[in-house]
């Protein structure tokens, strides 16, 4: 029994949470093992058209990886690399659409799951950035899918300085599929997901791997480079 997400079905929707409010529903390996086997589930069963994404509570989408999960060892570097390439990996390859239902805070791994989304409903308390650099961690992965969503200028200032965006830049730059009061959010998404299901499954799916394919040499390069980043902070001084 999942212990860190819960899943439910809203009509053709499937509706996944993101399931620790009390740590801002940060993941840790177990709760990442648990999503992906959530979304293999779903993308199974036929009856499911649509996926939603949100986090528990109204202060966090997600913040991320949990920083009280001890790092991988040096000899398991490449175990813990692979196994977020199976957890971004999840998001890329399921063959029907992904919604994130953004509540609150989106950082780090957590605002990348939700780039790597193909829907986002905002409202104007999100907050969304890569604050890893703040906490002397050299990102792999934020680059890439920042880049890939929003451009190397924004991904290289997100990445660079750590900063969070509100919304209104958020809304700027087009993060926003969809808007709706805090309140509402859900109610957007599943609104969204019901007039996804009246479209061909297998042109969504179809038309989904190819906008996945623009960036599937960058996504084999960043888990390639990854191991050698890691280590390379903790060999150098900071």
């Amino acid at each position: 029994m999942p212990a860190c997400i819960t899943v439910s079905r809203e009509g053709p929707a499937a509706i996944l949470t993101f399931d620790r409010p009390d740590a801002l529903n940060a993941w840790h390996a177990a709760m990442r093992a648990e999503i992906v086997d959530a979304l293999a589930a779903f993308d199974a069963d036929p009856a499911v058209r649509v996926v939603i994404v949100t986090g528990a509570g109204a202060r966090a989408f997600g913040a991320g990886q949990d920083r009280d999960e001890p790092p991988p060892a040096d000899e398991a570097i490449e175990a813990w690399v692979a196994d977020w390439g199976r957890f971004f990996g999840a998001f890329r390859s399921l063959s029907k659409p992904i919604v994130a239902a953004l509540n609150g805070v989106a950082a780090g791994s957590a605002f990348q799951v939700a780039l790597l989304c193909d829907f986002r409903i905002g409202h104007a308390g999100v907050r969304m950035g890569q604050p890893e650099i703040r906490a002397g961690i050299a990102s792999s992965s934020g680059p890439w899918i920042i880049s890939s969503a929003l451009g190397l200028t924004v991904a290289t200032d997100l990445c660079l300085t750590g900063r969070m965006m509100d919304a209104d830049e958020c809304r700027r730059l087009g993060l926003f599929s969809r808007e709706a009061e805090p309140g509402a959010v859900m109610a957007e998404a599943l609104r969204l997901a019901d007039d996804l299901a009246r479209l061909s499954p297998v042109a969504l799916d179809l038309t989904r791997q190819r906008l996945k394919r623009f960036d599937e040499a960058s996504f084999a390069e960043t888990l390639a480079l990854w191991p050698a980043m890691l280590r390379a902070v903790r060999d150098r001084p900071t």
